[in-house]
């Protein structure tokens, strides 16, 4: 597998979907952990307008010079507030302007295809998401199971 530089990379992504072209790619890091695991699964991102994204989307949005992919958990008014499922404090906030994509399509290492409008993502990322409190154990002893 060919590695470029972050930057030339989502200069090219961002070229893509200003294109209105989707773009695949393989999730790299753990803020997502564990609905998205870093190296092993990809992502269809798709083009996208501020008026079509709701709360539990994922999104590749730019905060603070880079570029990010996360979970939308709350929105008021024009802003968006941003989660990964894989961290339990931080909060970037964001406008519909940061957006670059959302996630439509989950890929695993099997091939197998996941909408992210099917309940197989829906319903593991609303359980995830209301394990509150229990979070930060449950995410200790999955990184112990991997």
């Amino acid at each position: 597998m060919k590695q470029i530089a972050n930057e030339a990379f989502f200069k090219w992504v961002e070229e893509e979907i200003s294109l209105s072209r989707e773009v695949t790619f393989r999730v790299r890091g753990n803020s997502m952990f564990p609905l998205l695991k870093d190296g092993r699964d990809s992502v269809v991102l798709y083009p996208c307008v501020g008026e079509e994204l709701r709360v539990m989307d994922v999104v590749l949005f730019k905060y603070k010079g880079r570029h990010v992919l996360h979970r939308i958990v709350r929105i008021e008014g024009d802003t968006f507030y941003m989660q990964g499922d894989g961290v339990l404090v931080n909060k970037e906030k964001c406008t519909a302007g940061d957006v670059v994509g959302k996630v439509c399509m989950v890929i695993r290492p099997s091939g197998t295809e996941i909408p992210t409008t099917k309940w197989r993502w829906r319903l593991p990322s609303m359980l995830w998401r209301k394990t509150g409190v229990l979070r930060g154990f449950l995410l200790r002893v999955l990184r112990h199971m991997i």
